[in-house]
């Protein structure tokens, strides 16, 4: 018997909650399985920390925030797809590994724009109160 949910009723929620509590145990079975994810909670703790710490400015918490949902959004998107994947085809497969590194590397690529986009607003910063 496989142990993923059904996708038909009646796993469907039968109330607008109902959405909200699997979208949340979604992201909680992220949480407490995905390493990375983990990781980039941190950051964007330390972020969050130095942000408030440095008075950012309202365009620059726009800009943070946003590259935090990027990479959080992209990391469970990763997560989604190797799933799918994994449960299509639970053997090695060529095709299926390039889905999944193409999915990885979204992730990166996510997070490399979000590094630069905090070394933009916070070099300057720290800079400024060494010099």
């Amino acid at each position: 018997m496989s142990k993923h949910r059904p996708t038909t009723p009646p796993y469907k929620p039968q109330t607008r909650w109902g959405y909200f509590v699997v979208a949340f145990k979604g992201l909680a079975y992220a949480i407490r399985t995905q390493g990375h994810l983990k990781v980039h909670l941190a950051a964007a703790l330390a972020v969050c920390v130095a942000g408030a710490y440095y008075q950012l400015a309202v365009w620059e918490w726009v800009a943070v925030v946003g590259c935090i949902g990027m990479v959080g959004t992209t990391e469970l998107l990763n997560t989604a797809i190797e799933r799918w994947v994994d449960a299509q085809q639970p053997d090695y497969d060529p095709q299926a590994g390039l889905v999944k590194d193409v999915a990885a590397g979204a992730v990166l690529w996510a997070a490399l724009c979000a590094a630069i986009v905090g070394l933009m607003i916070f070099v300057p910063k720290i800079l400024a109160l060494l010099y």
